[in-house]
């Protein structure tokens, strides 16, 4: 039996339908429907109901999917294990916040490059939690302990944030002030809780579900937000609009799943990401 094809069915099985397994899997969508036909062919079995918006499990299916859990877990643990096993060359997947990564994770590695010469980062900006355990990353940064059972964790520092706006809003009345803020699905993070709390029953100008979209319209003169310190303080068309204030501060975790942590290539790129956020703490806070 191909692995691959037990992939499949669980992609399809878990979306249920073939054009979210499709994205699950970075196939086309007839690529899942063949592969399953092609499974059910094999065992003689019919696995899925064909409806016209969905692909539900039938009965037999039903049965066959905790089997192919496990066979999915085995092969994640296969994957984990020979990465532990690999030497310092090869490709460390590095989930990341978008902003945070970009701005001012790849500049700072950029300088301890000598640590991991052999190695080639992949970094994939994402506000979600990559699934280590899953094997969607090697490494994790987060902004919050990551609560995953199972995963090693380690803080590598603290990171503040500020109230700022163009310059166009220094002397105007607080009560005239206008807010840049995350919308509903990140309405809960710390630093939107505070900013609604400073805002009260003052308008938002806009929601946005980015970091670089409020920083670019905080400049433009859209309204206030809050953004890092590292992003804003040495930006020449933001001004601080008040003092730093020591509730703005999260931490910056890096995550790791037992199994890969063995690996040196990963050991190599978690420790040039700790040299890197202890170095610059400084711009951090």
């Amino acid at each position: 039996m191909d692995w691959d094809d037990v992939r499949y069915f669980l992609a399809l099985a878990r979306q249920r339908s073939l054009s979210g397994a499709a994205r699950v899997l970075h196939v086309e969508h007839s690529t899942v429907a063949r592969r399953v036909q092609g499974l059910e062919t094999r065992l003689g079995v019919r696995l899925f109901d064909r409806l016209p918006r969905s692909w539900p499990l039938t009965a037999e299916g039903e049965a066959l999917l905790a089997h192919a859990g496990r066979m999915e877990e085995e092969a994640l643990a296969f994957g984990r294990a020979a990465l532990g096993a690999g030497a310092l060359t090869g490709t460390v997947r590095l989930s990341v916040p978008p902003v945070f990564g970009s701005h001012f994770l790849v500049p700072r590695l950029a300088a301890l490059r000598h640590q991991w010469q052999g190695i080639v980062l992949d970094l994939t900006g994402e506000a979600r939690a990559a699934d280590l355990h899953r094997g969607e990353a090697d490494l994790a940064v987060r902004l919050s302990r990551p609560q995953e059972p199972g995963l090693a964790a380690r803080k590598l520092g603290d990171m503040g944030y500020g109230l700022y706006g163009s310059h166009g809003w220094i002397g105007k009345r607080p009560e005239a002030w206008v807010f840049l803020g995350y919308g509903a699905p990140l309405r809960e993070v710390p630093q939107q809780r505070w900013l609604a709390r400073l805002a009260g029953e003052r308008p938002f100008a806009l929601h946005a579900n980015d970091l670089a979209t409020l920083h670019h319209g905080c400049r433009a003169g859209l309204g206030l937000a809050v953004l890092p310190h590292f992003l804003a303080r040495d930006d020449p068309a933001l001004f601080a609009m008040g003092e730093a204030d020591a509730a703005l501060q999260r931490g910056i975790w890096l995550a790791v799943h037992p199994d890969v942590r063995r690996s040196p290539r990963v050991r190599a790129v978690a420790d040039a990401l700790a040299m890197a956020v202890r170095e610059a703490a400084g711009s951090l806070l």
